[in-house]
């Protein structure tokens, strides 16, 4: 609950008394922002909305919830009407210096984007992977905005029933309805593989990218493998499917990468590509549960 003097300090128009309320929660709320929108960026203007809505309706706070309750309340409303403004309309795609092969599938959702291991803290890194792992977001990304929502408060959460459909101006019933509804779309969970083996998996495959050495990336997935690079749609699964790609990239790229490690992004190890000294975004690398290959490629686009 709110100390009672800091919380008068603050509706009376001391900014610093609402700052010392809302920072222990500001990291919290950004990662459930993310959550709900799948961008780091929409995240931001989202939280920055929520304080502000939070600041000018902070004498309207009656405490009979937790101010932290308040708040998600206050936060999953502004990422509501974020989705319905606009807020995940998927970006321009770059184009590429060659043409792609037939992609195996076009993704849907482009917009998405890892979250920051840093912006974590490096004590909660390895802890929280499961909630901002990228394959868990792409998927809540694929649900009716107010399921997703529901889902997250609930079962990531651990809101009650009761607070999450007050959250959602909704009933009870309604609320479970739509719970139920986003865990049966949701795919089966997979579970992580070891941090370790899946950053000494990843430095191989990284080396490889690097050198394009096709045939050393390809010899390091699974049968089965993804390889994904938002905000382009192309998807490519498989080895066969993969290696033309990386075969018609490499050919048609002009120079190599230069892969510098940035630590964790989106729950699995992630490296900065440069070209030439610029920045070409991120290469993110998942690997199977028991950490023996890569089952995902996620080149994250700049």
């Amino acid at each position: 609950m709110a100390d009672a003097t800091t919380l008068n300090s603050a509706v009376a128009g001391d900014d610093a008394a609402f700052a010392a309320l809302v920072r222990p929660f500001e990291r919290e709320l950004h990662v459930h922002c993310y959550r709900l929108l799948g961008s780091v960026h929409a995240a931001d203007d989202a939280l920055q909305e929520t304080l502000l809505s939070a600041w000018r309706a902070l004498g309207q706070f009656e405490g009979r919830s937790s101010l932290r309750t308040w708040l998600y309340r206050i936060a999953t409303s502004r990422c509501l009407n974020a989705i319905r403004d606009g807020a995940r309309r998927p970006q321009a795609a770059p184009l590429p210096p060659f043409d792609p092969p037939e992609p195996t599938s076009r993704e849907s959702v482009t917009w998405l984007e890892p979250y920051p291991g840093w912006l974590l803290g490096p004590e909660e890194t390895l802890t929280a992977r499961a909630g901002i792992e990228i394959a868990f977001i792409a998927a809540l990304q694929s649900l009716p905005p107010r399921q997703t929502a529901a889902l997250v408060l609930c079962d990531v959460l651990d809101f009650r029933l009761s607070e999450v459909s007050e959250m959602l101006g909704s009933t009870v019933t309604a609320t479970k309805g739509l719970l139920q509804r986003a865990r049966a779309a949701m795919p089966p969970g997979v579970d992580l593989a070891p941090a370790d083996a899946e950053v000494a998996l990843a430095a191989k495959l990284a080396d490889a990218y690097a050198r394009d050495d096709v045939d050393g990336v390809v010899a390091l997935l699974t049968d089965d493998a993804w390889l994904r690079m938002p905000p382009a749609p192309h998807c490519y699964q498989g080895v066969d499917a993969i290696s033309r790609f990386l075969r018609v990239s490499a050919a048609g790229r002009g120079g190599r990468y230069e892969l510098v490690t940035v630590g964790w992004e989106g729950g699995h190890p992630a490296y900065a590509c440069l070209l030439d000294g610029e920045d070409r975004g991120r290469l993110v690398i998942t690997a199977s549960p028991d950490g023996q290959a890569v089952s995902a490629v996620h080149r994250f686009l700049a």
